[in-house]
């Protein structure tokens, strides 16, 4: 069955867990964490227990929009399988950002691989991936430019 251009297209994230905030929304859609209040260890992703102590006792929290970017590689192949980024392909940096809460998030970073610097500040970019059947939100990182900083 397809559906008419009116019906809105299900939006789902890229792995359940992985983002918090309304999907409808993308300016609204933050990195989904969790703070446990017995040792006060920050985590990415939603988790049932505390993964430093063990414990119950952790709490959903919505990380940071803001990182910088602490290392990077290259990758300068399509990857195997099913690939779904943009086509043709071209080189795209893949970056550790380190966010204030003091986690680290593996992300596409959006700039020109000539750009990546060890340091340079960045802001987390959710984004629609249209796949056939649904829109998955996904999430990467780019540069903080001008009033952005």
């Amino acid at each position: 069955m397809t559906k008419s251009i009116d019906e809105a297209r299900a939006r789902v994230p890229l792995r359940a867990g992985l983002l918090a905030g309304p999907l409808d929304d993308l300016g609204a859609v933050r990195l989904a964490g969790c703070r446990c209040s017995a040792c006060g260890e920050t985590a990415f992703g939603e988790a049932q227990v505390c993964p430093n102590c063990g414990r119950d006792t952790v709490e959903p929290v919505a990380l940071s929009d803001r990182g910088v970017l602490w290392g990077f590689t290259v990758v300068r192949h399509r990857p195997p399988g099913d690939y779904r980024g943009p086509q043709p392909f071209a080189p795209f940096g893949l970056g550790l950002v380190e966010l204030p809460e003091g986690v680290r998030v593996l992300s596409p970073i959006q700039c020109e691989v000539g750009e990546l610097e060890i340091g340079m500040a960045l802001r987390f970019q959710p984004y629609l991936r249209g796949d056939p059947d649904e829109d998955v939100v996904a999430f990467s990182f780019a540069p903080t430019r001008g009033a952005d900083v």
